[in-house]
């Protein structure tokens, strides 16, 4: 396997032309796709045709340090999905989107939130990124959760994009979080030294929390 970035439990690669079927899989469940396409599978040829070729396209663009990563249990090698770190195809490269996308067999196993560290991780420290964001949809509180235990804080609102109208939740819109290199040192210091480092809490609730804020650790289990 060639190993992207190894966690716990999961080993991350790059995917190759072979991954189609795997892809495929993934996105004909309906539980896995309820807020992409309202639980529409997509289509085989599309998966061959646009969605990997694309993924394929995006190493050659950013030298295999950026892009859509295939992931695995390190613990007998099955396939749980995938996650995403790139930037937008006209954005910076210091400015990436963090996402994910997992079998519904892997959920409920903390992976989504074990992947999604280990990846600002790599991205601060390794790659000389700045700014990380993720978005899902308003209603999606399960992805919001996660947002919330990395520490990104909600930055905006924004419109449900035309191909995915036919999601649940579609007509509330959908939700920017983000999290600056800055912000992410300042967790990482405070993890380590303890509480006594944290700064005075802000009374303002944690969405608009001031980004040289983070919230402290016993604030934010």
């Amino acid at each position: 396997m060639d190993t992207y970035l190894e966690t716990q439990r999961l080993a991350l690669r790059r995917f190759t032309a072979d991954d189609a079927d795997l892809l495929i899989e993934l996105d004909s469940d309906p539980a896995v796709m309820r807020y992409l396409t309202g639980g529409h599978p997509t289509p085989p040829e599309t998966v061959r045709e646009r969605h990997l070729p694309n993924i394929l396209a995006g190493y050659e663009k950013w030298g295999g340090d950026l892009g859509v990563f295939a992931a695995h249990e390190k613990d007998g090698g099955a396939f749980v999905g995938w996650f995403i770190l790139r930037p937008e195809p006209e954005g910076p490269p210091d400015e990436v989107e963090l996402g994910y996308r997992l079998r519904q067999a892997a959920w409920g196993k903390g992976y989504a939130t074990e992947g999604s560290r280990a990846l600002l991780g790599k991205a601060f420290t390794e790659l000389g990124v700045r700014r990380v964001w993720a978005e899902t949809m308003s209603v999606n509180h399960g992805s919001r959760n996660i947002m919330a235990k990395l520490h990104m804080t909600l930055a905006d609102t924004i419109p449900t994009p035309p191909d995915m109208e036919r999601a649940e939740g579609s007509e509330h819109g959908g939700v920017r979080y983000e999290i600056t290199k800055e912000q992410w040192e300042q967790r990482a210091l405070i993890q380590r030294l303890g509480p006594a480092h944290c700064p005075r809490p802000s009374h303002a609730p944690p969405a608009f929390r001031p980004p040289s804020q983070p919230a402290c650790p016993a604030a934010s289990r």
